[in-house]
């Protein structure tokens, strides 16, 4: 059975769905631009909140070792590339477009598996091409396409890949997903902190014209709740569930958002995009029954 576990799956696609759409809501209605200032509110948000956490109780952060949170710090900068180019590529992007390009990120994780540790099958490399020709052809295809969000979305797309290739790379196995989590919290705050002087956001967000706005004020508060509690139920779903039953989870999350997401936010496509976020969908299938089955 792919998905088991219900409620928590369940809770997992609602946030994720709820997440998405909030983001796109700021990054593209309100067009709150300033990544460095609203991926900086969010990893606050969320470094405050999962520090409430562990003095509470709620969870368990080990954080004892030096050298291995020194040795992590190199993924910290790849999530601060990933969350940074994923807000630009956000803005100007429709989600499904964006989920397309983002699931292209398998193409690296595959490639070093193949040429690397020799361990990937003939199904998986089928399924990831896939994934690549979908997200090669779309920008050929989009009839609104924006070269700016391409690029944003394909500096996401590296930082995904080399995210998840470093921590199967990475050797010490005592920082758990939340100790990972804490560490990429803090490193973003104090690294999006610094530059949003050099990058400009911090002044030109003084001209935001719903800076004082209740719509926006709610919708940044709800952004890292949101961004909290997705990454809670993610690190929740991983630890109890198979890999296998994790992806076909994210799968039905993507699905959802991305079919829903036409009916909240503008979106133009013809046959021909329309294939294409298919042929993205067929791929990521496919990689949920080879994660499933170990194929």
């Amino acid at each position: 059975m792919y998905l088991k576990r219900p409620a928590g799956g369940l809770a997992f696609c609602l946030f994720y769905l709820a997440s998405c759409f909030t983001n796109k809501y700021v990054l593209s209605v309100l067009k709150f631009t300033y990544p460095t200032l609203f991926q900086g509110w969010q990893t606050l948000v969320g470094g405050l909140l999962l520090h409430v956490s562990w003095k509470l109780g709620w969870v368990e952060i080990n954080l004892c070792s030096r050298s291995e949170i020194l040795s992590w710090l190199p993924a910290s900068v790849l999530f601060v590339g990933i969350i940074y180019a994923g807000s630009r590529a956000l803005s100007r992007l429709p989600i499904p477009v964006f989920l397309t390009v983002h699931n292209a990120a398998e193409v690296i994780t595959c490639g070093f598996q193949k040429f690397v540790q020799k361990e990937t099958s003939h199904l998986k490399v089928c399924s990831v091409l896939f994934l690549l020709l979908a997200a090669v052809c779309l920008p050929l295809c989009d009839t609104q396409f924006d070269p700016n969000g391409y690029l944003w979305a394909l500096i996401h797309l590296i930082c995904v890949g080399a995210y998840k290739v470093f921590h199967k790379l990475w050797k010490p196995s005592s920082l758990s997903d939340l100790d990972q989590q804490y560490i990429n919290y803090v490193f973003s705050v104090v690294l999006l902190a610094s530059a949003s002087h050099p990058a400009g956001d911090l002044f030109s967000a003084l001209d935001f014209p719903f800076l004082y706005f209740y719509r926006f004020h709610s919708s940044c508060c709800a952004s890292g709740l949101l961004g909290f509690f997705l990454m809670l139920h993610t690190v929740k779903l991983k630890s109890s569930t198979t890999s296998g039953q994790y992806a076909a989870w994210s799968f039905l999350a993507k699905v959802i958002t991305a079919s829903l997401s036409p009916f909240f936010f503008v979106m133009t496509a013809n046959v021909l995009t329309i294939s294409c976020l298919v042929i993205s969908g067929v791929g990521e299938a496919l990689l949920v029954y080879t994660e499933r089955t170990g194929t």
